[in-house]
């Protein structure tokens, strides 16, 4: 955009004038992007500031930290604003702030060792001083490009970064930024492996391995992290985020009570710890544990009133009522400038307490509100999903499966359950997981893994399935095998339950020939809804708009007559609705499917006792639950969009 050029230009003459005449004449324009709003009151903001204008800078940068509760130099100007006006106090609260949204930021770096060195603050002083020298260590290219990634301008950073790079190969610090990059554009294939790569050169670089134990975890790939953690524990004993890292590796490799004595150890040396009180109910929720989690929830957002994800993580228990006191704190809360996040929290919270409290427009308002803030943050396009399926249905054809038929590794052990996430596959996965001969895991990233590496650098997957030999196929099929190897305990059998691994049903027949697939089905609109109101840890963006829910359902339907129609009587599709009116004659028929014995333990599912992560761990330990039938039926008249689906 020209215009901000001149303005930028304006701005670095000291024509402030100018800048400011500019900047209210496009502000007044309708249908502005938020990234040029912001963009333009940042520069009206300096400017108002620099020609001491400073109770004018103060509104309009407040209204900037409004508008974008996570932009780093707005912080920055009103720490500015709030020294030139004498309030030491509030400076040093918003450059704080500045630091904790733009850890880049070298001037709010700079006033904070000023102020803690007057407020003898000597722990925060000394944090402070590493950071600053961190970041006037870095190259100035790279500075710019964390600047740039903070900022949330990802592209640009990932660029500039590359470049740096092209002329600064196997740079420690640039490949740790472009990991990062990559991380924040949800590229975790590629970032993995620059950050596997980035280890191997520099294993004394603490932060690349503390991302990298992360984003293992995020992988799932929770051996990997927990092998990584102790042996990093080996080095840096005493280092907090290593020993949380694993034992949140434990949890993932369902080793729950050695997590939670961790996670208890921990908070025994210093129990003013929000975030690792939320953790260690996690594990406790996943436990079963249920009452020790909701204290622990409590505890959490004590310690921090603002703390969203306590409060949404008991409304995720779907069992816990919020009390009235509880839900007037979190509607005083969402009125008041907290950030992005904890806002999204708690609007989900407020939509779950309202409609147990049956007040159904006030709760759909809250949701509402929560997925509008939800989706804007997340940049997902329905076109995502429709281009995939398109790709399958264009190169998995029936001249694919013949070629490579019986190419795989002939392995027994996997029953996958796809489908929609809210779908009852929870429910189908405790039912199978409480029969003798199988185990139940988690939801497995080892085919989507494997997706990403067939989709690294130039590759174009599925098209090139087609161009790879035939040995490929039993290789990736082993080594699948092996990966999962950890999830298991003894069983011949075990469940793989990845919802989204529906798309790739075709590659999951190429490496493992005689896997069972279990679609997992709900009526469309219960699904729909049900997602509507969940708040997913991680992924299932299409979840937060009902128009975009409406063509992913539109799209998986359409993906999954192809692998019925290339793969007959390979896919048993399992109604929800049906499970909950006939128990018995469905669990038969799963069991059948899966050439098991009736065991009347999977009529008995809710005795079973397992570690379970999903949304619905309460739910399966309770006997077949109804209640979720006709939820949606309450909200109707707001589910418009759900109705446009178009079903077989």
């Amino acid at each position: 955009m020209s215009e901000i050029n001149q303005i930028n230009q304006a701005l670095r003459a000291g024509d402030f004038a100018s800048v400011l005449s500019q900047t209210n004449q496009l502000l007044q324009q309708k249908n502005i992007a938020k990234e040029v709003e912001r963009q333009l009151l940042y520069f009206k903001v300096v400017a108002l500031r620099l020609s001491k204008q400073l109770e004018a800078s103060l509104n309009i940068a407040i209204q900037l930290t409004t508008l974008d509760t996570n932009y780093g130099r707005a912080f920055q100007e009103l720490g500015y604003i709030y020294k030139g006006l004498g309030k030491t106090k509030e400076s040093a609260e918003a450059f704080y702030q500045a630091v904790q949204k733009n850890q880049a930021l070298v001037s709010s770096w700079r006033e904070l060792i000023t102020l803690y060195k007057q407020q003898k603050q000597d722990d925060a002083l000394s944090l402070a001083n590493a950071q600053l020298r961190y970041l006037k260590a870095l190259p100035k290219a790279l500075l710019g490009a964390r600047d740039l990634m903070y900022e949330g301008d990802l592209v640009k950073a990932d660029n500039v970064c590359r470049q740096f790079l092209q002329h600064n190969k196997h740079h420690e610090e640039g490949l740790f930024l472009l990991a990062e990059i990559g991380i924040a554009r949800k590229q975790y294939a590629e970032a993995e492996f620059i950050l596997q790569s980035c280890v191997e050169l520099y294993p004394a670089h603490l932060g690349a391995n503390t991302v990298y134990l992360s984003l293992l975890s995020k992988m799932g790939k929770f051996k990997h992290a927990l092998q990584l953690s102790e042996k990093l524990l080996v080095l840096h004993p005493d280092n907090k985020q290593i020993t949380v890292a694993k034992a949140t590796s434990l949890v993932g490799v369902g080793k729950v009570e050695e997590a939670i004595d961790l996670y208890t150890k921990l908070l025994q040396q210093e129990n003013e710890q929000p975030a690792l009180h939320l953790l260690l109910a996690h594990a406790l929720k996943a436990k079963g544990n249920i009452e020790q989690a909701i204290s622990e929830y409590q505890t959490a957002y004590s310690q921090h009133p603002e703390f969203g994800d306590a409060y949404w993580s008991l409304a995720n228990t779907k069992t816990y009522r919020f009390t009235d006191a509880e839900m007037t704190s979190m509607q005083n809360l969402v009125k008041t400038q907290i950030a992005t996040e904890d806002e999204i929290h708690m609007l989900f919270a407020l939509g779950k307490a309202f409609e147990d409290k049956k007040q159904y427009d006030q709760s759909f308002a809250y949701y509402q509100k929560g997925n509008s803030l939800k989706h804007s943050t997340t940049g997902y396009q329905a076109e995502f999903i429709e281009r995939q399926v398109e790709q399958q249905l264009q190169y998995f054809d029936e001249t694919l499966s013949s070629k490579f038929k019986n190419v795989g590794y002939q392995a027994i052990d996997p029953i996958f359950i796809v489908g929609l996430p809210r779908s009852g596959s929870t429910l189908l996965e405790q039912i199978l997981a409480s029969h003798s001969k199988v185990d139940g895991t988690m939801e497995l990233h080892n085919i989507l893994g494997l997706v990403s590496r067939l989709h690294a650098g130039n590759r174009q997957y599925p098209k090139l399935l087609s161009e790879l030999d035939d040995s490929y196929y039993a290789r990736f099929g082993e080594q699948y095998i092996q990966e999962t190897k950890t999830y298991r305990e003894s069983a011949p059998l075990f469940i793989d339950k990845m919802p989204n691994n529906f798309v790739h049903i075709g590659l999951i027949k190429l490496i493992l020939p005689n896997a069972k697939i279990i679609d997992a089905r709900r009526h469309h609109m219960a699904c729909g809804f049900s997602c509507y109101k969940q708040l997913f840890g991680e992924g299932q963006e299409f979840t937060y708009d009902l128009e975009t829910f409406s063509r992913y359902y539109q799209a998986y339907l359409r993906v999954m007559q192809h692998w019925d129609d290339l793969f007959p009587g390979h896919i048993l599709k399992v109604q929800h609705e049906d499970v909950v009116n006939d128990l018995e004659g469905q669990v038969k028929r799963l069991l059948d499917f899966c050439d098991l014995e009736f065991e009347q333990n999977c009529i008995h599912f809710y005795e079973t006792e397992r570690t379970i992560k999903t949304p619905s761990s309460e739910q399966v330990r309770q006997p077949i639950y109804r209640g979720g039938l006709e939820q949606w039926k309450n909200y109707e008249q707001h589910l418009t969009p759900l109705t446009k689906i178009t079903l077989p």
